[in-house]
């Protein structure tokens, strides 16, 4: 509730607007009501708000996971489906804290000690938290100044989840004691550090990586950043996470032909003298996929065009030896382009310019990975301009 007022206090005097959205989880019997409540006292607030409900959550281990990747999900859905660019996050300080206890217990790496990122650039919205440097208690306080009531989730002091008993132990509800502190100042300090890393790695994947929109990446000869690496394979892969660390410095210190991670790396040959090719491992690539508009296949290629009904995208395969002679790339990466079909038959090769008819000539379909090779570099909270 103290996000959406000031976000809607910043939002006027900049000449925007914010549209408020309530997720109901659905897993208590009041959520439906509280969730209608929540609508009307924005309402109250001048700020338009929409119910997104989750359905088919079920009570059980991994419900707090569960419910974040559904929460994210449908937000994330909205924003695509209206049009919204900024996905704004009401996480303050105490919640940066709880996050980071959380991932030194699960043993993460300094990266993940740099706690949550204040800006997240996903490939249709940006994530932005701007209270990340803002205590609850203050919030609260900001709330009780301005007359609004909000609804305190019951779920919240539950110690079957993790967070709550951390939460539970700090005995700090106003968020102001020095164990808050503490852990904020570290995360801030070790986000600091993981922003230059990030940054000098995205100049080496822009120095000596090129990327392909068929897919493919080739690597200029010389040293091999590891980081830069396993950000690559991740993205060539279409996954939403790297591969581990010492897989990816065992290749880095001794480059060399190998499968890895779902990607073949190979030599780059007439494309790069001395230089790697990277493209995606044949036997995992996903089956074929109902093409409709919009879904993304291998993780990997996004279908920006209805087909046809009846449909399938999946990998260009064997067809690709009769299509040779459209392109100079070679056979492999050929392979692991996508394809239309109706049954078995090809109906539309869009990086190759083949369509079996003319219907198949309007098909659009891009290189769109999970996750870029690169982060924008991570964001320490602070002051943010959404302009």
């Amino acid at each position: 509730m103290a996000l959406a007022m000031l976000a809607r206090g910043w939002a006027s005097a900049h000449g925007g607007r914010v549209l408020g959205l309530v997720v109901d989880h659905g897993l208590r019997p009041e959520s439906a009501a509280e969730a209608a409540l929540t609508v009307a006292r924005l309402a109250d607030l001048r700020i338009c708000a929409e119910i997104l409900p989750i359905g088919a959550l079920a009570v059980g281990p991994g419900l707090a996971e569960r419910a974040r990747s559904a929460r994210y999900g449908v937000l994330q859905a909205e924003c695509g489906k209206r049009g919204l660019l900024h996905l704004l996050l009401g996480h303050h300080s105490a919640d940066q804290a709880e996050t980071v206890a959380m991932r030194m217990l699960a043993h993460s790496g300094p990266d993940g000690v740099a706690g949550m990122a204040a800006l997240i650039e996903r490939p249709h919205v940006r994530l932005l938290r701007p209270l990340l440097t803002l205590a609850p208690g203050r919030l609260r306080a900001t709330l009780h100044g301005a007359g609004v009531e909000w609804v305190e989730d019951p779920s919240n002091r539950s110690p079957s989840a993790l967070r709550n008993r951390i939460r539970l132990m700090r005995a700090d509800s106003e968020g102001q004691g020095p164990v808050i502190r503490a852990a904020y100042t570290a995360a801030a300090l070790r986000g600091r550090q993981r922003n230059v890393a990030e940054v000098a790695m995205a100049d080496w994947l822009a120095r000596n990586v090129s990327i392909h929109p068929e897919g493919f990446a080739v690597v200029s000869p010389g040293p091999i950043h590891a980081a830069a690496f396993g950000t690559l394979l991740r993205c060539l892969a279409g996954r939403g996470f790297p591969p581990s660390a010492g897989q990816v410095a065992s290749w880095a210190a001794t480059p060399r032909a190998a499968t890895l991670a779902g990607v073949t790396i190979r030599d780059a040959g007439r494309l790069a003298l001395g230089g790697w090719l990277m493209l995606r491992e044949a036997a995992a690539m996903q089956q074929a996929v109902p093409a409709r508009d919009g879904v993304v296949w291998d993780g990997r290629y996004r279908l920006l065009s209805q087909a046809p009904p009846g449909m399938t995208l999946g990998a260009l395969g064997d067809d690709a030896a009769r299509l040779r002679d459209r392109s100079d790339l070679p056979a492999a990466v050929l392979r692991t382009l996508p394809a239309l079909r109706r049954g078995e038959t090809l109906f539309a090769a869009p990086h190759l310019g083949y369509a079996a008819n003319s219907g198949g000539s309007s098909i659009r379909l891009i290189f769109h990975p999970a996750l870029p090779a690169a982060n924008v570099g991570f964001v320490v909270g602070r002051a943010l301009d959404l302009r």
